[in-house]
């Protein structure tokens, strides 16, 4: 099956990135490379430094970029490893930096990847089939009963993460992304399984979230984002979970206001100092025509800041200010 993803909020991503300066755009997630691509077409002056940890992706990428392939390079890592990529590549200075945090759908649909609730497969959801760490095997019938409860209540915000847990447990061992799709569906009340999908999405989500330790790894990889821009340089991010959200708006905000601990409405006397300007207070959503087209898109939510020249670094006035 060939690597096909289609680029969520493209159009926006592409206005926001071609008006950075010249220089290296790292693409920290580069799946399938459809928004590296259409960024490297819009801006000439860009070169891009594309990271991925899932092997697939970096292949396939290699083929779309093709066109490109002298203003390419590519790297299997994971994404907090960014600022080690950026430097052994000698990729200086990055003037822009996306982060597109949703599952492709290659993954979800090549059901020996063990993402999917719609095949019955081994359990894995690894992201790189490279590593040695744990699987979906490991948490589903490793964790205990409570740890297994709060990863899915908190990373998918399963309202039922008790009912769904403890039926695991009793079942184990768990092989199978089917069986284990069954035991959710079976443990969620009947009226509730009607409405949102499919009733065990939420849990699949979850059980990816903690094999990859995504929202762990989010905030490390953000930081060292605001460290290696340039000046006028640019970061976009793409969140498609809650969790992830709050973890972006947080960090940028922090980045925004220099983590000022003033009262808010009065002068900062803290001497935090800004290193960012938000694009917008918000995010950005997927609109009505995209959603139709690509359903995946309308979870979607982007955020975008600007690193400021030292000079024009802004003391802020007061707590959360952007």
């Amino acid at each position: 099956m060939a690597f096909r993803h289609t680029p969520v909020l493209l159009d926006r991503v592409v206005e926001l990135l071609a008006a950075v300066p010249d220089g290296t755009f790292v693409d920290a997630t580069l799946g399938g490379a459809g928004h590296a691509a259409a960024v490297l077409e819009a801006h000439p002056g860009l070169r891009l430094l594309g990271l991925d940890q899932d092997p697939d992706a970096i292949a396939a990428a290699n083929e779309r970029l093709a066109p490109h392939r002298d203003r390419t390079t590519l790297r299997h890592t994971r994404f907090d490893r960014l600022a080690e990529a950026v430097a052994t590549a000698g990729a200086d200075p990055v003037t822009a930096v996306l982060f597109d945090l949703g599952v492709s759908s290659p993954q979800l649909d090549r059901a020996e990847r063990g993402f999917s609730h719609r095949f019955d497969a081994p359990l894995d959801m690894r992201m790189d089939t490279t590593s040695t760490g744990r699987d979906a095997a490991a948490v589903v019938n490793g964790y205990a009963e409570a740890d297994l409860a709060r990863v899915l209540r908190e990373l998918g915000d399963e309202r039922y993460a008790s009912r769904i847990a403890k039926a695991i447990v009793a079942a184990r061992p768990v092989a199978t992304t089917g069986r284990l799709a069954d035991l959710v569906r079976d443990a969620i009340p009947a009226p509730a399984r009607r409405t949102g999908g499919h009733p065990a999405k939420r849990s699949f989500q979850a059980i990816r979230i903690e094999v990859n330790a995504e929202l762990e790894v989010l905030p490390v990889a953000l930081e060292q984002t605001v460290d290696v821009l340039a000046p006028g340089g640019r970061v976009a991010v793409l969140a498609y979970h809650s969790g992830e959200d709050r973890i972006v708006k947080a960090t940028l905000r922090e980045a925004s206001t220099g983590g000022c601990t003033c009262p808010p409405g009065l002068p900062c006397a803290c001497g935090a100092v800004a290193r960012v300007r938000l694009l917008r207070p918000g995010a950005w959503k997927a609109t009505t025509i995209e959603i139709e087209a690509n359903p995946r898109a309308a979870s979607a939510r982007l955020r975008a800041a600007e690193k400021l020249p030292p000079s024009d670094h802004r003391q802020t006035t007061h707590r959360g200010a952007p």
